[in-house]
């Protein structure tokens, strides 16, 4: 897995663009035929995507986990946002269309992930973070998802929240994933932003149209820089950085976290006429 140590607001004060891009945006997930992951630092995060083509992918243990099997000692959520595909854990399968959520938790031994049509492939975007208590393998379908409305056209941040693994929904230790749709004429998504010293964050980019840009704030809230990101690209938060952006066209996104609590508002607010 390739690794990406954070930078503190000090280093990040100094990075270049191409530093930040590094440092910070996921950008090499999502090959045909391929799982692919990485290692972050913060919070123990690993970040991946497994796109199952006629052969299924099984998700294996990595030497920098030193683990007998990859979720031993850890949990996962799996949202799909590719065509209709079926994940099985330890022997059980789930059958997952667009927009379906599945956690396996710490435990399981077998995790493998299959395309229901390869030339219409499942992809899967895979977030896991470590682990102290076993909760149940469970699933969560779109559509049975409650969705929360906010923001406005007049704002241009008309958007439907869906949470599938939270406190009040899928059961886990420390993981918090959900996604957020953003409907037409409206871009801007976590505006007005925030930051939560007691967990790290990471969105990932999804829907976004080929010939369209996300433009990604980041950074404490007086000190703003930012990353332009395509299609299926990943941006990792730390607990000092805001985390929001504005698309050339609306999108969706997943959020996903972990850290010291599961409060979905347990957040820091940094009001617009803040940030610099």
């Amino acid at each position: 897995m390739k690794l990406y140590q954070m930078a503190d607001p000090v280093r990040y004060a100094r990075m270049t663009t191409e530093e930040l891009r590094e440092t910070f945006l996921v950008e090499d997930l999502f090959r045909p035929g391929e799982l692919d992951l990485v290692y972050v630092d913060l919070d123990r995060t690993v970040i991946g995507s497994a796109v199952p083509g006629y052969n299924p992918l099984t998700l294996e243990t990595q030497p920098e986990l030193r683990s007998e099997y990859f979720l031993e000692r850890r949990e996962l959520g799996a949202l799909n946002v590719g065509g209709p595909g079926t994940i099985t854990v330890d022997g059980v399968a789930y059958k997952l269309g667009k927009l379906d959520c599945l956690y396996a938790g710490r435990g399981s031994k077998t995790v493998a992930f299959e395309s229901d049509d390869p030339a219409n492939p499942a992809a899967f975007y895979l977030l896991s973070y470590l682990a102290h208590a076993r909760y149940a393998t469970a699933m969560a379908h779109f559509s049975s998802l409650k969705g929360l409305e906010l923001g406005s056209l007049e704002t241009c941040n008309k958007r439907t929240i869906y949470k599938a693994i939270f406190a009040d929904g899928i059961k886990s230790c420390q993981l918090v994933m959900g996604f957020t749709l953003l409907a037409p004429g409206s871009n801007w998504n976590t505006m007005p932003p925030h930051t939560h010293m007691r967990r790290s964050e990471i969105y990932f980019y999804f829907d976004v149209d080929p010939a369209h840009r996300i433009i990604h704030l980041m950074g404490p809230p007086d000190a703003t820089k930012h990353l332009i990101m395509s299609d299926k690209q990943v941006v990792i938060s730390p607990a000092w950085s805001i985390h929001a952006g504005v698309g050339t066209k609306n999108y969706g996104f997943v959020w996903g976290m972990g850290g010291e609590n599961q409060a979905y508002d347990d957040m820091d607010p940094a009001p617009i006429t803040s940030l610099k």
